[in-house]
């Protein structure tokens, strides 16, 4: 409508129709919008005061962990773009980033229902995977007679056993299983 209204003569319309919204104080955007670091204080707040899931506020507090080490953080909110935000990138698998996508979609959803912003961009979530491999009985069959073949004390041994089967029963997969042993169990001297 504004496009017409120029074309036809009427900048003084939408000039006065902006002036009228900032008289009667309901101008959407009347102050710069806040950076991201900024506005991550009260959009934490917010998420402190808010009805909430605990797993909903703690996704969303691992999602602005990982946005903070990016350059967005450092952006106003309405430079951030759907191409600033393609151009993101995060450690770890295509879950993580969008974790932090999430987050960030969100808090733009925020800034707009605040008026911060006109109105959020739209966001592309990377494809997720699911697990391909899973630790089935021959796996579990090779994984105990390589353990026996080491020549394992009796009880390093049974520690070994009792992992896999836990690992199995909680369905975990192959790759999470094998760095979480790597990273947390086989530390020190075995007993």
């Amino acid at each position: 409508m504004r496009r017409w209204l120029l074309l036809n003569g009427g900048a003084a319309k939408v000039a006065s129709l902006k002036l009228g919204h900032v008289v009667e104080n309901t101008d959407p955007l009347p102050h710069k919008a806040p950076v991201l670091l900024e506005f991550s204080r009260r959009f934490l707040e917010w998420l402190d005061k808010v009805r909430l899931e605990d797993k909903t506020k703690t996704y969303y507090r691992d999602g602005w962990r990982l946005l903070k080490t990016t350059t967005v953080v450092n952006m106003r909110l309405d430079q951030i773009t759907r191409d600033v935000i393609e151009t993101l990138r995060f450690s770890g698998a295509s879950s993580n980033a969008n974790c932090a996508l999430r987050t960030l979609r969100r808090m733009l959803h925020k800034a707009e229902e605040w008026t911060l912003i006109r109105h959020a961009p739209k966001l592309k979530l990377m494809k997720e995977y699911g697990r391909s491999l899973r630790l089935d009985d021959e796996a579990e069959k090779k994984l105990l007679g390589g353990a026996a073949a080491c020549n394992w004390r009796k009880r390093s041994l049974r520690l070994f056993r009792d992992i896999i089967i836990l690992m199995r029963d909680t369905g975990i997969g192959t790759k999470e299983s094998f760095t979480g042993c790597a990273s947390r169990t086989w530390i020190g001297k075995p007993a």
